[in-house]
């Protein structure tokens, strides 16, 4: 089996997908057949995955460390960057907010090859995010999928305004405003309630979006969490 930078080589990916059948179009893209592409099946390339409990530890233990300025900057030796040149086996995924001030890898004092980060402004589970987290979970092995919010995200603001925008950004807002209409008034700050609403909204797009990531739910081998970072504080909280 192929394998570039830790991604599967085009052919075994599709052998692995158990692709019923399908086409190239005159784009070069793919146009599938009734059969859909079964990756849930799959048995992962990560033959000892950190389990979904453990891997949520050893996230909160990080950020633990980081908010007290106790880092230990672990998996960043030239030895580190040679191991995982050869391949990848994160431990947590993290669908987090493109905004600077969130770089998952501090902020949970992890290192090379630790997490499998999408970015996307509000956190959005775009289809895009979708296929990097199916990719990460049913073929890398990773079993926890993190979905990270923060204190006072502009792009759920911007859903707030509900005001036009120019270029492509609308159609980030777009995607949350969905979420506006499950807003619970809890603290009082009504942005907060907002992003927290938002944050739980694309946790639960996930598995309604995807097949993969709804099988890899039933059969116990994925865990889905909502949290929120503080942009104040740097805590990381787990939602309920």
């Amino acid at each position: 089996m192929t394998r570039i930078n830790g991604f599967i080589g085009r052919r075994d990916f599709f052998k692995l997908a158990g692709i019923g059948s399908f086409t190239i179009t005159a784009l070069g893209g793919i146009a599938w057949g009734t059969q859909e592409a079964a990756i849930a099946d799959v048995n992962p390339a990560n033959f000892n995955p950190v389990n979904s409990n453990q891997a949520l530890r050893l996230l909160l233990d990080g950020n633990q460390r980081f908010i007290h300025q106790k880092p230990k900057y672990p998996h960043q030796s030239l030895e580190r960057l040679q191991l995982v040149a050869k391949a990848q086996y994160p431990f947590a995924a993290i669908l987090g907010c493109a905004d600077s001030r969130i770089p998952a890898e501090i902020i949970f004092d992890q290192g090379l090859g630790d997490l499998f980060v999408v970015r996307v402004a509000g956190n959005v589970a775009s289809d895009m995010a979708i296929g990097s987290l199916e990719y990460a979970t049913a073929v890398l092995g990773t079993q926890l999928i993190v979905v990270l919010g923060h204190s006072k995200c502009g792009a759920v603001a911007e859903a707030i305004k509900n005001a036009p925008l120019p270029g492509r950004i609308g159609y980030i807002v777009e995607n949350i405003k969905p979420a506006l209409a499950k807003v619970k008034p809890t603290t009082g700050d009504r942005n907060y309630d907002a992003v927290i609403a938002n944050i739980q909204y694309q946790a639960q797009k996930l598995p309604q979006d995807s097949t993969i990531l709804a099988q890899l739910l039933h059969k116990g081998k994925l865990k889905i969490v909502s949290a929120c970072y503080d942009i104040d504080t740097g805590k990381v909280s787990i939602i309920a």
